[in-house]
């Protein structure tokens, strides 16, 4: 997660690929007290050069500094505490523990360490060649670099055709924990069929699409050469003049792509570039097509977008801050139950609520797409660990954390999305 970084340098700013990886050696990460005086303090942090990691409103602000800004940033005399002494150091030892996975789906070594992107296609394959008869290989389109989209679609004794539950994620390439989340949910419902009633009660009430990299040429690039990137890598059009690269995605979904000039920006340097026109990713496209066409066939009952950090369960609405959903009171009831279950596997906490008022404005994002335009009936866009002690770079250590605590959430989720749990009438007050 990120918003608008207000002044980049060439590291983090998009600019033509390297011909080498990117070096972090000295570059710090601080995490900046704002408290209720965050003007005042981007005013100060405007005067060095910075790249925006995540803000908690009224609290603290998150950056990346490189080496050379690390004086200027002391002279602000801003109360801070560092999140990393050296990312270089910190990128070395999230990558510093990989493991053979010996291409058996029940090897769970698999998530004692982070992988390369066509290893993960080939544990997608091994879930579907584990489940043959009632899931299928798909694929939701192709990327700006050619790469196949691709995801699994599984289902019960019945066939396909049941309400839809759509999840998908990395669609911001340095989250590195997502794909392995939805790979542990995926694990967990495949393997778990016809084992455990209740999963499989789950697997025959919904049909699963999953789709672990809606970025796939950005998170090849966080592996080869630039660990930070997080958009995709689509040349900024020529109109523009400018020779950074890359969308936010999670921006560029077609409503409410222009509903509100701090949901996004029109940089193409910016980490938030939504692009020249609502839909302009290839990336983006495939995958509103799919909510389409499972809106006007199977329906849609639940949608998820992962994502990292700061531990949110967000519900529509990012555009507008004093607008809130009809069925917002439902969306942070289910979040609670979730919320509740993952807090008992290690003691983490998740925060919940609407998207604009809890967090900050978001436009062109897909899971308001998902909720007003897909009919989705539960759509939620989920923040995984941490909150901020590690950030993007999350310790291998703490997958396999990540992944059980969300399977418990999402056990409590799936159990009642067809239950009337909740019988107040209009939105919630929030």
């Amino acid at each position: 997660m990120i918003m608008h970084p207000l002044a980049l340098f060439a590291l983090i700013g998009g600019l033509v690929s390297a011909s080498s990886p990117v070096s972090y050696d000295g570059y710090q990460v601080l995490r900046v007290t704002t408290g209720a005086n965050s003007a005042a303090v981007l005013e100060k942090l405007s005067s060095i050069e910075y790249d925006e990691w995540n803000t908690v409103v009224n609290k603290h602000i998150d950056i990346a500094i490189a080496p050379n800004q690390i004086e200027r940033f002391q002279t602000l005399a801003l109360e801070h505490h560092i999140m990393h002494e050296n990312l270089a150091v910190s990128i070395a030892s999230e990558s510093a523990t990989g493991t053979t996975w010996k291409r058996q789906i029940d090897d769970l070594e698999w998530y004692d360490s982070y992988h390369p992107y066509d290893d993960h296609k080939t544990y997608f394959e091994a879930l579907h060649d584990a489940f043959p008869n009632n899931s299928e290989i798909v694929s939701s389109g192709t990327s700006f670099e050619g790469r196949d989209i691709f995801g699994i679609h599984f289902w019960g004794s019945d066939g396909p055709g049941k309400p839809a539950v759509l999840w998908h994620g990395t669609v911001h390439a340095r989250e590195w924990i997502v794909a392995p989340v939805v790979e542990y949910l995926t694990l967990q419902l495949v393997q778990g069929y016809g084992v455990d009633n209740t999963t499989t009660a789950f697997v025959d009430n919904y049909d699963f699409w999953v789709f672990p990299f809606v970025n796939p040429d950005g998170f090849v690039y966080t592996q080869t050469t630039e660990r930070l990137w997080r958009k995709n890598r689509q040349p900024a059009p020529t109109s523009t003049n400018s020779t950074c690269y890359g969308r936010d995605i999670n921006r560029n979904w077609p409503y409410k792509w222009d509903a509100n000039p701090l949901g996004a920006s029109t940089d193409p340097c910016s980490q938030t570039y939504k692009g020249i026109e609502a839909g302009d990713t290839p990336e983006m496209e495939g995958l509103h097509k799919l909510v389409d066409t499972l809106r006007d066939t199977s329906g849609l009952k639940l949608y998820i977008d992962w994502h990292s950090y700061s531990q949110y369960f967000l519900t529509p609405v990012g555009y507008n801050c004093t607008y809130y959903i009809d069925t917002l009171g439902q969306h942070i009831k289910l979040a609670q139950l979730a919320s509740d279950a993952i807090r008992e596997v290690e003691g983490v906490t998740f925060t919940y609520g609407p998207s604009c008022a809890t967090l900050y404005p978001t436009t062109g994002a897909s899971f308001d797409y998902a909720y007003a335009v897909g009919k989705a009936q539960w759509s939620y866009l989920i923040e995984l660990r941490d909150t901020g002690d590690f950030g993007f770079v999350l310790p291998p250590e703490q997958i396999r954390g990540s992944v059980t605590e969300q399977w418990e959430g999402m056990k409590v989720m799936l159990s009642v999305l067809d239950e009337v749990f909740f019988d107040g009438e209009g939105p919630a007050a929030f």
